[in-house]
């Protein structure tokens, strides 16, 4: 072994044990950052569509965003009453849904309903003759809103920002890479632009479908709270796969109070919109973007969410569609012989075409071309 190569051996280690005692300080600002590339490239691409009604960019993202922030505001304006006045309806009910749900688990577990009462009371006096114990679990909860509220405005800042002027940023990330390199590179960026468009789209239909199904389901059914179940459903499908378990366990064990079989037709209602909206909505908006196995994105959710903690299931999908694009573009096809695409040379229609090094476009161009 050559000095230089022990001196890089040497550097590598210390740099992986210096990047996993920063990780866990990195953490917050590499999801900072993966949601504001997001929301950027969901701008870029709603003013590149505006540019071509001769919208200027600026425009463009500045409408975008008065969009969201319109859309956003008047939902909030429709459902937080209606939403505001069932939860205070379900506050009110709790003693009596808590006394119907402790004499139905009293009866299945055949446990006294007074045992289960006097632990939850117990449980409950530790708090209430000890106001102090709620104090600082009342302050975290305070600076986590403030960081949250400060983050958001932080990160749509930013997006606009970098949507209005992309090609800096693109240009400069680019240019970190070996010129024979950056069409590979810029390919690459292309498609992680539209996993996240697609995921976007997807989350976003997904989530105003299921919502709909979810409530008029529960309305057939009469289930009460209808719309503050649906509506935490709807947020819940942020989390794939178990967020949409977490979020059905709520209206089931209230319609359990009710009678079991209610909880059994709310169980499946649930398990039918989710079915409707994973099997035929998400392969139709999401899938032809993301195209991720739902092993996969199972899997990858209980990794980030170790990796990551609860901030990072939210952008789970995001996460796991860069991991995979990446293996695949760096590791995967060079090894099956897929040429990435590095240089540009003019076609003889004036187009321009990505080469590889000995001059041959890659084999996706030459099978299209023999197609047509």
């Amino acid at each position: 072994m050559e000095p230089r190569v022990i001196y890089r051996a040497v550097l590598l280690a210390f740099g992986l044990v210096v990047g996993l005692l920063l990780f866990s300080q990195l953490v917050s600002v590499l999801l900072l950052v993966l949601i504001t590339v997001v929301v950027a490239v969901a701008f870029a691409r709603a003013a590149d569509r505006l540019g071509r009604w001769g919208v200027p960019r600026p425009a463009g993202v500045v409408g975008a965003l008065l969009v969201v922030l319109a859309v956003v505001v008047g939902l909030l304006v429709l459902v937080v009453p209606i939403f505001s006045e069932q939860v205070n309806q379900f506050v009110r009910s709790l003693p009596s849904i808590v006394d119907d749900l402790r004499r139905q688990i009293g009866q299945t577990t055949h446990t006294s309903p007074g045992t289960l009462g006097q632990n939850i009371q117990h449980f409950l006096n530790g708090y209430t003759q000890h106001p102090d114990r709620l104090l600082a679990p009342a302050a975290t909860i305070g600076q986590g809103v403030a960081g949250a509220i400060g983050a958001i405005v932080v990160v749509l800042l930013t997006a606009v920002y970098c949507a209005i002027h992309p090609r800096p940023l693109v240009e400069g990330g680019i240019r970190l890479f070996p010129p024979a390199r950056r069409e590979h590179v810029r390919h690459v960026m292309s498609r992680l632009a539209d996993s996240y468009m697609g995921w976007l789209r997807g989350l976003v239909v997904g989530a105003l479908i299921l919502c709909v199904l979810t409530y008029l389901g529960l309305l057939a059914v009469g289930l009460p709270f209808a719309i503050f179940f649906s509506i935490l459903t709807a947020i819940a499908i942020v989390v794939p796969y178990f967020g949409s378990i977490a979020s059905s366990v709520p209206p089931i064990l209230y319609a359990l109070t009710i009678s079991p079989t209610k909880a059994v037709l709310v169980a499946l209602i649930y398990v039918a919109s989710h079915q409707i909206e994973g099997n035929v909505i998400g392969p139709l908006v999401m899938a032809r973007a993301v195209k991720l196995h739902p092993a996969l994105v199972a899997i990858g959710v209980v990794a980030v969410g170790e990796l990551f903690g609860i901030i990072g299931l939210l952008v789970a999908v995001p996460i796991i569609t860069t991991v995979k694009v990446l293996f695949e573009e760096f590791w995967v096809l060079p090894m099956e012989g897929e040429r990435p695409p590095t240089l540009v040379q003019p076609s003889p229609t004036g187009e321009q075409t990505p080469t590889t090094p000995d001059g041959a476009p890659p084999r996706h161009l030459t099978t299209e071309r023999q197609r047509a």
